[in-house]
């Protein structure tokens, strides 16, 4: 029962890894808040707000049915625009992008952080992805660039908030099998003729392949997260965890 008497709220924590991560806080005793645009399970085990966070008034509307907030798990992400490269994505698009991968998760920080900062006590965790750091221009441009710019905002926040007590903190999966990455292989490999696991293999290799040969799994990541809203993580803020099975290419 390691976060006992806290309340975190994981947006996007419906499926996926944002399913995975309010499972694993639960179970260490945490009250966990999901929201998310919406659900299908008939029985749902947390309690469940419903909010578009890509729309200001929608942000709003969640923040004024929260009660206190220890940890603020923002997970909301999605690529799901058109590949092809520039040509492809209109400004509709880009704003998509930003407002799903980026904004969202600063509009939910500045109403949530206050409360924090006055008890001189929280943790936000902002969940990027290895594509802001390695993007591919056929398939992920405009969230790659969302991504890379969420990166760069959670190292900021950070360090501005550092001294007062609040800790913020990005984790970057890579591919992670989940039912959005699901879908994503299922429209490249219906584009590119070929089967779905043809397509897995193909990114892969695309990323420049994954040491461990297969994707992670969501409990996998929220494992991470665990460790890093505990106080066993006191001293870690601003920092960038990259979780895929070694495939990022840098050192």
């Amino acid at each position: 029962m390691e976060h006992k008497q806290q309340t975190a709220l994981v947006t996007g924590g419906t499926k996926g890894i944002g399913k995975a991560i309010a499972d694993k806080l639960a179970k260490a005793g945490m009250k966990v808040i999901v929201t998310a645009r919406n659900y299908q399970e008939e029985a749902f085990e947390y309690q469940f707000i419903a909010a578009d966070l890509s729309k200001p008034a929608e942000v709003a509307k969640l923040v004024a049915e929260l009660g206190h907030i220890d940890i603020l798990i923002n997970n909301m992400g999605a690529n799901t625009l058109p590949g092809g490269g520039f040509s492809t994505l209109t400004d509709e698009n880009w704003d998509e992008a930003l407002q799903v991968n980026l904004l969202a998760a600063v509009r939910l920080d500045r109403a949530l952080l206050p409360a924090m900062l006055a008890q001189k006590n929280g943790v936000i965790i902002h969940i990027s992805s290895t594509s802001g750091m390695f993007p591919i221009w056929e398939a992920t441009m405009a969230y790659s660039a969302a991504k890379a710019a969420l990166n760069a905002y959670s190292k900021t926040l950070a360090t501005e908030v550092a001294s007062q007590g609040v800790r913020v903190v990005t984790v970057s999966p890579g591919l992670t099998k989940t039912p959005s990455m699901s879908a994503f292989i299922t429209e490249l490999a219906a584009g590119a003729g070929i089967t779905t696991d043809e397509m897995a293999t193909n990114l892969m290799a695309k990323l420049g392949g994954v040491p461990m040969g297969r994707m992670a799994e969501p409990a996998e990541v929220a494992e991470l997260v665990n460790f890093l809203v505990s106080p066993a993580a006191s001293y870690i803020t601003g920092s960038n965890y990259v979780i895929d099975g070694g495939n990022f290419p840098v050192v």
